[in-house]
């Protein structure tokens, strides 16, 4: 009778500390499924929740992407999310287009770059971004990152929501808008390759529109997370030179409120494993440990913080 009491105290115990370490359950928020934050934040939680030894479980979410993701952080609605670094600093800081301050996000790491992409028909007559006037313009889902770029840079082109036709909509239904002759021309800030492009591309010839000259020079100082770049050549069917542009960054960002050891070990499992996260998405393989914190102007959460300390990095 001994040894079965023992044996049931051991195993009770067994499994009370599996239970335990397995329900750290969290919710990541992404962004559209036509974008790279859905299938890229898919391939983090999976790879990082099978290398965990049962500590993570990770759901994700589709969304409205950066804007909405930081009220989702803000209300503690999810754990984690992606979100571009420059609408992490306004709604860090209650700017526009946020109306209050929405303080609870954290970073935990630069991911990558992500390029605006202004996009015409052939058959329009848009030569240059001045071109817009009077065009349907997709400027992206309303409140999102994507229309914030497009309100920045369009101010400095002398465009308004008045002189153009502007369309609110997520990528996918851009895309067979586009196709469908009801949308002129649109712009997505987004990592390359992006699939909604693709799409658009195997249908119609498109122009890709170059941002360059004093005006992007004047853009790039008034607004520091809008960095000049280029897509690469041969990125899209059709596209075989560079295009001029500018770029922000992707940051993987988590509620201020996650424990600390918890957001060192997504820290460190990130990290560890982007050869594999790569291998189901290409965009991972654009994640360095040596650019982690570039773009950040949020606080890093102390988890990731640590980490960084770890491997020296200032």
């Amino acid at each position: 009778m001994k040894k079965v009491y023992t044996l049931f105290i051991c195993m009770a115990f067994l499994l009370l500390g599996t239970q335990s370490f397995a329900e750290t359950r969290l919710t990541f928020a992404t962004g559209g499924t036509s974008g790279v934050y859905f299938p890229l934040g898919g391939a983090i939680a999976q790879v990082i929740s099978s290398h965990s030894n049962g500590k993570f479980n990770i759901t994700v979410q589709a969304s409205g992407a950066s804007g909405e993701n930081m009220r989702l952080i803000e209300g503690k609605d999810v754990d984690i999310a992606i979100a571009q670094n420059d609408i992490a600093h306004a709604a860090f800081r209650g700017m526009p287009p946020f109306k209050e301050r929405l303080s609870n996000a954290r970073a935990i790491a630069r991911l990558y770059p992500e390029y605006l992409h202004i996009v015409a028909s052939k058959e329009s007559k848009i030569q240059t971004i001045n071109d817009f006037k009077d065009h349907k313009i997709s400027v992206g889902a309303r409140g999102s990152g994507n229309e914030l770029n497009c309100r920045q840079i369009f101010n400095l082109f002398g465009l308004t929501y008045k002189n153009i036709k502007p369309i609110f909509l997520p990528y996918s239904e851009t895309a067979d808008q586009f196709k469908d002759r009801q949308v002129d021309a649109f712009v997505f800030t987004i990592g390359t390759p992006n699939p909604a492009i693709q799409d658009i591309t195997t249908s119609r010839e498109v122009r890709f529109i170059p941002l360059q000259g004093s005006v992007v020079d004047e853009i790039s100082e008034k607004y520091k997370y809008l960095v000049k770049d280029a897509i690469p050549a041969n990125t899209y069917k059709g596209q075989t030179e560079s295009i001029p542009t500018l770029s922000v960054q992707a940051l993987l960002i988590a509620n201020k409120d996650m424990p600390e050891d918890d957001v060192y070990m997504l820290t460190k499992l990130l990290f560890e494993n982007i050869p594999e996260i790569a291998k189901a998405h290409n965009k991972a393989a654009e994640i360095t440990l040596k650019q982690a914190k570039d773009g950040v102007t949020i606080p890093l959460h102390p988890g990731a913080l640590r980490y960084y300390k770890e491997k020296g990095l200032n």
